[in-house]
């Protein structure tokens, strides 16, 4: 695996960063301290800083050239998650509760270490043409609905910080270390939650006759809610609806009057997110009537699909190709049901959001953690990995840019 010379003297920068971030962590519209470390990083190289965005969003522009030029945003995310962090490791979270159970601290200096490389590049050999770089650091991306990628747009981002490309990243476990994972089109899916409230009327367990029994309705939902996926969805294509949460009554002698289920909705495709919707709305309310009870929906839309521009998505595996080769390149990554704010940053600029092997997240601390999964609280970013994925985005910058001034 080729590493560009320009990053070899941040690697440890970075991990540094890193794990100071990972020793801090913060939750959603929380990361001040880690704000205050991007915003005095990048002002520190020259860049132009925007904070308070989205509460804790910060923005750092580097500008280059007489004329206006291509505009390139480079996108990371900041924030933890409330796990309480079991890894044993020398720089493990020091706040109870809180972990980066994600990877979020290593996309977040990951991101510092290209700064820091554009920046030293500009000022010692200039850039390509001319241009603007626009790096987001975007909060509470693990809020879920109403994350801050939306809110960010909602404050007017890209009318302020006009982008005619967008990048991102996320690391992934169980993909080796110096490997890039790509895929054109639908890649994640959208995210949408529902409430289904069953109501009836309560009464004695002994007496049921006297009562209109919520479980039932409930219970018929459970098992009807997977004909939608079987019987009302194309095979081809990619959809989950799984109940997590069933809850009724207090006592075995008691109906209750209401019966909860609280469920996650999956797709790849928008116009599928919509037939789910509406097939699990009739559904419910056609089991709710042919128990005699009623049912409440409380139906929220989540993430939408995550879909990378086909452009900008080969632009980035030929240059991933170009730099490290074809064995560690997947050009054609199988989708992902996870979901990821960023969607909502694709919806309004075309660009592509790619993974970066993380390895089995492996660390010696008295004895071997092994392999395991985001959002668990053995696993730690991989720092081995930062080289490849600044390696990456340093070079397709310079592609990118070198688009300005092809005649």
């Amino acid at each position: 695996m080729t590493v560009n010379a320009d990053i070899k003297p941040g690697l440890d920068q970075m991990k540094g960063w890193r794990r100071q971030i990972h020793q801090h962590p913060e939750l959603g519209f929380e990361e001040f301290s880690t704000s205050q470390l991007v915003a005095e990083r990048l002002q520190e190289w020259g860049y132009e800083i925007h904070t308070g965005i989205a509460v804790t969003g910060v923005v750092g522009v580097l500008r280059w050239g007489d004329q206006p030029g291509l505009r390139l945003g480079l996108r990371a995310d900041m924030d933890a998650l409330p796990i309480q962090e079991a890894t044993g490791l020398p720089w493990a979270s020091q706040v109870a509760g809180k972990m980066h159970a994600c990877g979020h601290d290593g996309h977040t200096a990951i991101l510092l270490g290209v700064a820091e490389t554009m920046a030293r590049r500009h000022r010692e050999q200039g850039l390509p043409g001319s241009g603007t770089l626009t790096l987001i650091f975007q909060p509470a991306e693990e809020l879920g609905g109403g994350g801050g990628a939306q809110r960010m747009l909602e404050e007017g981002l890209f009318q302020r910080f006009p982008c005619d490309a967008l990048f991102a990243l996320h690391n992934f476990p169980g993909v080796p270390v110096g490997k890039l994972c790509f895929r054109e089109g639908a890649f994640m899916a959208s995210s949408d939650t529902a409430k289904l409230t069953f109501v009836g009327k309560g009464g004695h367990g002994a007496l049921p006759q006297l009562s209109r029994d919520p479980t039932l309705p409930a219970a018929a939902t459970v098992l009807a809610l997977q004909s939608i996926v079987g019987r009302n969805v194309d095979p081809s294509l990619v959809s989950v609806i799984s109940v997590g949460r069933m809850q009724a009554g207090t006592s075995a002698n008691v109906i209750p009057n209401t019966a909860e289920l609280e469920l996650t909705i999956r797709t790849l495709d928008p116009e599928v997110r919509n037939t789910l919707e509406r097939r699990i709305r009739t559904l419910a309310q056609s089991q709710a009537e042919a128990f005699d009870c009623q049912c409440d929906i409380d139906y929220q839309r989540g993430y939408p699909v995550l879909i990378n521009d086909p452009a900008m998505t080969q632009l980035a595996v030929d240059t991933a190709r170009a730099v490290f080769g074809d064995d560690h390149v997947e050009a054609s990554t199988a989708p992902l049901t996870g979901s990821e704010d960023c969607a909502y940053f694709l919806e309004q600029v075309p660009g592509c959001y790619f993974l970066v092997g993380n390895g089995d997240n492996g660390h010696e601390a008295g004895a071997r953690l092994g392999p395991c999964s985001l959002h668990n609280p053995h696993y730690d970013f991989n720092d081995d990995c930062m080289e490849a994925a600044s390696t990456f985005l340093v070079k397709l910058i310079s592609r990118y840019f070198e688009q300005s001034v092809q005649p």
